[in-house]
This record gives structure tokens, sequence and C-alpha cells, in this order.
């Protein structure tokens, strides 16, 4: 099992900065791609950014590209998106999420995650 546990959301005005942080515990995080995800009012989960298990190679959803920056740190066990120029759209709960893959790419497909945490909340108002 792995334990994941979001924090960093909050409520932003347009054009301003969040970073949010994904602490994992249970096993060892390094073995899993990671990936976050955000869920809108009213509307389903989608793709935000993906990451690989050492951090060498990422990718993005459109909507983000240039704004957005997922990192990872392996000794802390922790995951990070960096949220830049914040627009009223990217209000949503942030997810993220565990795949294991040891020395693997990047995994975008949600069903591919095995784990996920509760999510914390990012609202931008315009």
């Amino acid at each position: 099992q792995v334990q994941l546990v979001e924090s960093g959301g909050g409520l932003m005005q347009a054009g301003g900065s969040l970073r949010l942080s994904c602490a994992a515990s249970g096993q060892t995080f390094s073995n899993f791609a990671m990936g976050w995800f955000r869920q809108a009012p009213g509307k389903g989960r989608e793709f935000v950014a993906a990451i690989n298990w050492s951090g060498g190679r990422t990718y993005y959803a459109d909507s983000v590209k240039g704004r957005f920056t997922i990192s990872r740190d392996n000794v802390k066990a922790t995951l990070y998106l960096q949220m830049n120029t914040l627009k009223p759209e990217d209000t949503a709960v942030y997810h993220c999420a565990a795949a294991p893959r040891p020395f693997g790419t990047v995994v975008v497909a949600e069903s591919e995650y095995n784990y996920w945490g509760q999510g914390t909340q990012v609202t931008v108002s315009s």
C-alpha cells in the first residue's frame, strides 16, 4: 500500500502561483511513476502532469504546458506541482496518484494509477 497526502491548495487570484505537495509513504517512492490529476465541479477527472521514477521525464496536458511544472524528491518521498499564471479554469480538486513503474517511463492513463490521494482544493478567482 502507498499512502498519498496532498497539501498546498488554497484561494488565489488569477495570475498568481501555488505549489502543491504530495507526501508519500508505505513503499519505496522511487519505484513509482507519479501524476497529478484534477476534477472541476460537475466535470470528470482530467490528467494534468506526470513524471517518471527518476524525475528525468515529464509530460503535461496542453492546458497547463508552460505554466505548471511537476517535480519530485525521492529522498523526501514527495511530489510537487508548481502552478504559475493561474487561471479561473484551473479551479479544481487536485489529486496526486502513483503507478508502480520501477525504472519505467511516465504514465498518463488514469486507469494505470493504483494509488490516489484525497485531493487538495485549488480555487482561482478572476
